[in-house]
């Protein structure tokens, strides 16, 4: 089976030192969307948060090698799938960013840990219930 996704937009920020994770950013940038999806913003507001799906498009290719790694932050090897790490076997990315403001089709967010490019998949409400 293959999956294809095409973006709605992107990351924009001129940030070069990235957080590494969402949680641990202050970093502001703009989620860009392409004009023909702006209706779909229309209930984003300035104060609430969003959960941002996005392409890891800058990391190398995944082989097996990437199965155990050791995070900066951690002292010991992990299984991939108790990271965050960006090298992924679908190279998919999560934040949760505060709305700063909507205008016209471009999100102002805090919390970027994304560099600037970075094709956004999707948007969704964020619910912490």
């Amino acid at each position: 089976m293959e999956i294809r996704f095409k973006p709605i937009g992107y990351v924009k920020t001129m940030e070069k030192d990235i957080p590494r994770h969402w949680t641990v950013s202050d970093i502001e940038g703009e989620i860009v969307i392409d004009k023909k999806y702006k209706t779909g913003l229309k209930d984003i507001k300035a104060g609430q948060r969003i959960v941002v799906i996005f392409y890891f498009h800058k990391g190398p290719g995944f082989t097996d090698k990437y199965l155990i790694q050791k995070p900066p932050h951690k002292e010991k090897e992990t299984g991939l799938f108790s990271t965050c790490s960006p090298v992924r076997p679908n190279p998919i990315g999560l934040s949760v960013l505060d709305v700063l403001e909507v205008e016209e089709n471009v999100i102002y967010v805090r919390g970027i840990d994304m560099v600037d490019g970075t094709p956004v998949l999707d948007i969704k409400p964020y619910h912490n219930e």
